[in-house]
């Protein structure tokens, strides 16, 4: 079981720093092309911040280096908790291989460049979402898992 769980991590991964390199390939940087007028473009930024730019105008190195730390200390918890837990495959084992997923997918683009490369714009009219990535996504929709299973799961 811990496998498959692996092999969602390696896939969130995979797919994250292929699309990535793409982006870096074939869309000038601030460069975007428009998927769904008014609602969805594929963009290329780079944020040198969290998820959804958060710290990313932070002055000097620090807010880098402190986001390093944080995603190798979340790493090794999730990457224990997965080995601790993956004799099952359950909601929240399938959360935590989605959260190491993205978290090796945006920490690879931290270290390799220091900054990660945002390309997914969703939008209407003037009003956007922060750009995001494949990795954010897995994570987030990692947290949202875990959260419906705390919050409505079965209770034994």
């Amino acid at each position: 079981m811990r496998t498959r769980l692996f092999l969602i991590s390696a896939v969130i991964f995979a797919l994250d720093t292929f699309t990535k390199w793409l982006v870096n390939v074939k869309i000038p940087l601030y460069g975007e092309i428009d998927i769904i007028p008014g609602l969805f473009r594929l963009t290329h930024l780079e944020n040198t911040g969290a998820a959804f730019s958060i710290f990313a105008d932070s002055p000097g190195p620090w807010a880098g280096r402190i986001l390093i730390l944080f995603s190798v200390i979340a790493l090794l918890v999730i990457s224990v908790l997965l080995w601790r837990n993956g004799s099952a495959v359950n909601v929240t084992t399938v959360s935590l291989a989605l959260f190491l997923g993205g978290t090796l997918g945006n920490l690879s683009d931290r270290l390799a460049r220091g900054r990660v490369t945002d390309l997914l714009d969703f939008y209407v009219g003037s009003h956007h979402w922060p750009p995001f990535n494949v990795a954010d996504s897995a994570i987030v929709v990692g947290a949202l898992l875990l959260a419906g299973n705390v919050f409505f799961g079965s209770r034994k």
